[in-house]
């Protein structure tokens, strides 16, 4: 009698995990995702995704050394193709988007980041906030931007290093830095367009910024992850990408 209940209580618990799935996103992902999770869950009840946020190099990092998510959506299709060479991913790794980059202030400040990349300059800017560009992929592409202007060397100085791109969002909307280099899909969300201006940096001043995920290992027998990959590529999924300002594969 005990052994039934034993195994039946085994099989209760693994039918209550089997529709989660444990996503590692990339910071920009943050409005997009949290709307596509509530869309999702909707229209699936009995699948739960959770997402953690981050910048996609440490991301990576934690896969490599065995954390356990099933899906790894990255800024950065390299991370990606990292893993895929190293044994870790199910099928194929694919581009979901491509990003942009901009500059963002809070209205009130005096900093009319509308005027463009030259605001920078300007002496009422002291601190400019970007993700750390030695693993967030949209620290990289504000190096780069700032390069291709020949502004980088001016304005190093001032940086203020953001953990990831949603980081370095926080701190000028906070106040911590005067103006943010962040992406096109935090500029776009109703929190960043209600209390500030945002700039968008043309696209031929920086890499591409070629944004790719995979299906991991630890996903080969949840069913969920292969339903949340469809409705991300879905009509409905894409729209919500092209809502937060990301330019999609095919079009």
């Amino acid at each position: 009698m005990l052994k039934k209940l034993f195994i039946g209580l085994l099989i209760i618990k693994s039918l209550s995990f089997a529709g989660e799935i444990n996503i590692a996103a990339a910071a920009d992902l943050v409005y997009a995702f949290k709307e596509m999770k509530t869309v999702f869950e909707k229209q699936n009840p009995g699948d739960k995704l959770s997402i953690a946020f981050g910048s996609s190099g440490s991301a990576f990092t934690q896969i490599k050394d065995g954390a356990p998510y099933d899906i790894f959506f990255s800024a950065d299709m390299g991370y990606v193709l990292r893993l895929k060479n190293e044994g870790l991913v199910i099928g194929e790794a694919k581009p979901y988007a491509y990003g942009r980059i901009g500059i963002w202030a809070r209205r009130g400040k005096g900093i009319d980041v509308l005027t463009g990349v030259s605001i920078l300059t300007d002496p009422k800017v002291k601190k400019i906030a970007i993700a750390d560009p030695s693993h967030a992929p949209y620290g990289v592409a504000a190096v780069n931007a700032l390069k291709s202007q020949k502004l980088y060397d001016k304005l190093k100085e001032k940086f203020v290093l953001g953990e990831n791109a949603s980081q370095a969002a926080q701190f000028a909307w906070s106040g911590a830095a005067d103006v943010a280099l962040i992406p096109i899909s935090l500029g776009y969300s109703e929190t960043f367009k209600k209390d500030g201006n945002f700039y968008l940096i043309p696209a031929n001043w920086h890499n591409d910024i070629v944004q790719g995920y995979a299906i991991l290992k630890s996903a080969k027998d949840n069913p969920t992850a292969k339903k949340f990959e469809e409705f991300v590529s879905s009509k409905e999924g894409r729209e919500i990408f092209k809502k937060y300002g990301f330019i999609l594969p095919n079009e």
